[in-house]
């Protein structure tokens, strides 16, 4: 096997701040201030070979840390071989990666805001349209277009904090704790901790060098955003189908065929919900992978960079285009009252009956036999006569025509997270921090 097949090219990723932290911070006493800053030096020209891609990976090198410190070694004479005073590659590359993993669900975080500026945006224009609402996939309630949106705003909220989460597990520093037993040389693990921007030194050096419980959870989380990704795009697939027609999609995202010259696909969605599958096999795979392992450090751990590099790539590839897509997606409002079916009023007849004194187990069993009644005589709830619904029940009275209406229906839901317009509007208020200064705590800072 040779040296480049040894050395996983996504350990190239890995960043050489631990390693020049650990100079200026964590050696004191152990090397001089003079080889501190040879050693630095001489760590930012391997950081410059490795960004202008001049770094060589050479046959002896047993991986990316012993390359680095045979290349430092070379620059800078003896002294190079002082870098790994006090250190193991086992406590050095769960730094790294942990350092990357912060970043990495930073910049994430920001992708999610987008996406929620992106739903909240749309859902603004969309306050007063009425659309089906469904469960079972069976027409059940109206309810608005901009309250459909928001749901999805609220699940990557969310995220949001699950990620926030993540980041706060994977931000206890390893460094320092050896290879397994810790450090001999009086290094200050908590200056180290701190200079590198973690919380503090991980308590258990055993723990330390093993503990990959970030890296699972920060997987969930990825996992978990590409359902609720993979949900709106299930969602756009079906309202974009000509049989539902509620949505257009922008040119841009959507593709011909190549021999049906009618069809408009919903490519990027379709990908998006296929990604979702691959981000709950990484998480499982590394989940597997753990599981089988004893305690302290195993060579098995270097799967997780694998999969975590991948899931987030995943989604930094994803997050945009839907973010776009959401931005640029039309709703037809015709197609959208088109599909508003009388049955749907159903519970709105049973309500009628409660305000009228009737319990409502008995007021839904009424309301049942008026979807019953219409359905015999062949016409919409709404189409019966008022004799017909007071053979049902004698509480019926003329006003019950006020019942049939669907934007009367969406307005009284306006309980808080109703779809009331005005519910929506106090909704999207709350997730954009409004509320004379009040916040909602689900919403994310930048909102």
């Amino acid at each position: 096997m040779t040296a480049s097949a040894l050395i996983s090219g996504f350990t190239r990723r890995i960043s050489p701040e631990a390693s020049l932290t650990h100079t200026r911070s964590g050696m004191r006493g152990v090397i001089t201030a003079a080889e501190a800053e040879q050693i630095a030096d001489g760590l930012a020209q391997v950081k410059a070979e490795f960004d202008n891609g001049t770094f060589v990976i050479r046959e002896g090198d047993e991986d990316i840390h012993t390359a680095v410190e045979r290349r430092l070694t070379e620059l800078i004479g003896a002294v190079g071989g002082k870098l790994h005073t006090g250190r193991s590659r086992n406590d050095q590359v769960a730094t790294d990666f942990k350092l990357w993993v912060r970043d990495a669900i930073e910049a994430l975080r920001v992708q999610l805001r987008f996406l929620q500026s992106a739903l909240i945006e749309t859902a603004e224009k969309h306050v007063y349209s009425v659309m089906p609402g469904y469960t079972h996939m069976q027409p059940a309630q109206p309810v608005t277009a901009a309250h459909w949106l928001m749901s999805f705003f609220w699940m990557l909220a969310r995220d949001a904090e699950r990620l926030a989460d993540a980041q706060k597990r994977a931000n206890v520093s390893p460094l320092g704790a050896g290879a397994l037993a810790g450090n001999p040389f009086g290094i200050d693990r908590e200056a180290l901790a701190q200079a590198l921007g973690f919380s503090h030194a991980a308590q258990n050096s055993l723990d330390a060098v093993a503990d990959r419980d970030y890296a699972a959870e920060t997987l969930f989380v990825l996992a978990m955003i590409g359902v609720h990704l993979s949900r709106l795009a299930e969602d756009i697939i079906l309202y974009s189908n000509p049989s539902f027609g509620f949505i257009t999609l922008d040119d841009r995202y959507s593709t011909g065929s190549s021999m049906m010259p009618q069809k408009r696909n919903p490519d990027p969605m379709e990908l998006a919900r296929g990604k979702a599958g691959r981000l709950i096999g990484n998480l499982t795979g590394l989940l597997a992978t753990l599981k089988g392992t004893p305690s302290t450090y195993n060579k098995d751990y270097q799967e997780d960079k694998e999969a975590l590099f991948d899931s987030f790539d995943s989604l930094n590839l994803i997050l945009p285009v839907v973010t776009a897509i959401i931005k640029t997606l039309r709703l037809n409002p015709d197609k959208l009252k088109a599909a508003l079916i009388r049955d749907m009023l159903a519970t709105d007849l049973a309500d009628y009956l409660v305000r009228k004194g009737l319990p409502f187990r008995q007021a839904h069993h009424v309301a049942a036999a008026a979807v019953r009644t219409a359905a015999e005589k062949g016409v919409p709830l709404g189409g019966l006569e008022l004799a017909d619904l007071q053979a049902l029940s004698p509480l019926f009275e003329a006003d019950v025509q006020a019942v049939f209406d669907f934007a009367a229906s969406v307005a009284r839901r306006d309980a808080v997270g109703g779809t009331a317009p005005e519910a929506v509007k106090a909704q999207i208020e709350a997730a954009e921090g409004g509320g004379g200064g009040k916040r909602s705590p689900s919403s994310p800072d930048s909102l």
